[in-house]
């Protein structure tokens, strides 16, 4: 179909539209370049991967590097027991990641109300969200998943796996909370005054006028962090829940080979590349939305 037939069905035949030589032109000089620019993105993609290789491949090293990293044989070993343990990794995606909606909210939620009355809970709202975006997570997860068994408290679990889990809670929480907070500060005043004026109490003006567009604006900053959180759910393995990297870690410890590691890097890369792209679709859809005037 040439340009000019397209750019009729487009406009619609029965309109009578006929586009100018003009438009014709500029939609062939578009698509020229589009072309262009295609062809030329592929050939230095590839010019770039096979450089790469080449340096690679001829290194000093790279024997030795391709036995101890991919090896056939330690790979096909170390995959379906990966994938086994990457199960955990999934299910603490999905529990940790409900939590740590509901506490950030409600640490955002916290931080925001007015009146000098709450001023005690701005204050400890405040300083979690402090607190916990400072203290590094690997330290959290050994405080938590060392220290908690260590009290030997009477009722409270043991299980690496619920402290693991608690103690990204805590952590991605306080990330969270600073994310449905800008949310809620970016809604303008006037939203709750007009609340107000229509009888609504502050309550119902948070509830059904304010939260509702922030987190509808927070939404592509809110999966960026869960798809951190889910490549951080690697870290439990610290204290010993086998997951798909204490999987591949304990066939390293027993073979002195390195490819599990390889096996469960490119495993959790497969996982996260496609809520990546959903973030990257989410966010480009917002801004079109947001250019055209539509709501944010």
């Amino acid at each position: 179909m040439t340009v000019k037939e397209e750019l009729t069905e487009g406009s619609g035949e029965h309109d009578g539209y006929v586009p100018s030589q003009r438009r014709l032109d500029r939609e062939r000089y578009k698509r020229a370049r589009a072309r262009r620019a295609t062809a030329i993105g592929a050939l230095s993609t590839l010019v770039t991967g096979a450089v790469v290789y080449l340096v690679v491949v001829n290194a000093p090293g790279w024997p030795r590097t391709k036995e101890t990293f991919f090896d056939w044989g330690y790979a096909r070993e170390a995959f379906p027991k990966v994938l086994e343990g990457l199960w955990l990794n999934v299910r603490l995606l999905l529990v940790c990641g409900a939590a740590v909606l509901v506490l950030g909210m409600l640490i955002a939620v916290a931080r925001t109300l007015r009146g000098p009355v709450f001023f005690p809970l701005r204050v400890l709202a405040a300083a979690y969200t402090d607190f916990f975006r400072g203290l590094p997570l690997i330290i959290n997860l050994m405080i938590v998943v060392l220290g908690v068994p260590a009290l030997r408290l009477q009722g409270v679990t043991v299980d690496p796996v619920v402290l693991g889990g608690t103690a990204l809670t805590l952590t991605y929480s306080a990330y969270v909370a600073e994310v449905f907070r800008a949310g809620i500060e970016s809604v303008h005043p006037s939203q709750r005054a007009a609340a107000r004026s229509l009888g609504l109490g502050n309550r119902q003006a948070l509830r059904y006028v304010v939260l509702p567009q922030a987190v509808r604006r927070q939404v592509p900053p809110l999966l960026n962090d869960l798809v951190s959180l889910q490549k951080d759910t690697g870290l439990v393995s610290i204290g010993g829940a086998v997951d798909a990297v204490r999987a591949a870690d304990i066939i390293v410890g027993r073979s002195l080979n390195y490819t599990p590691y390889i096996v469960a890097g490119l495993v959790f890369v497969a996982l996260t590349i496609p809520m990546t792209r959903f973030t990257d679709w989410v966010t480009a859809r917002m801004d079109r939305r947001r250019a055209q005037g539509g709501t944010t």
